[in-house]
């Protein structure tokens, strides 16, 4: 029932014909062309894009920090433990409503 046949082309092409003309349809059919071709070279960048990130990504996942070197790690070491930083003292929250009612 949905099969495209051939007269539904023919029809197609007669109402496209009268809609915009025998001299415009080469001209709309070269400038679809070429959008299309823009979009697939466009599309074709992006997946490249995307592979190249996914790439770059990959070897930046295996990278790892080098080891200390001992001789630098002594020379860095702190001579004091560090003294130990007192937090301030967390105070209770107030209730707008009733610091209001206090003034």
């Amino acid at each position: 029932m949905g099969a495209l046949k051939p007269w539904h082309i023919a029809v197609l092409v007669v109402v496209l014909i009268l809609l915009f003309g025998a001299k415009r349809l080469p001209d709309a059919a070269r400038s679809l062309g070429r959008s299309l071709r823009i979009i697939k070279a466009e599309t074709k960048s992006l997946h490249e894009d995307d592979r190249d990130l996914a790439e770059k990504a990959d070897a930046q996942a295996g990278y790892q920090p080098l080891p200390p070197n001992p001789a630098q790690q002594q020379q860095y070491a702190p001579q004091q433990p560090p003294q130990q930083q007192y937090a301030p003292q967390p105070q209770q929250p107030v209730d707008p409503v009733q610091r209001v009612r206090d003034n």
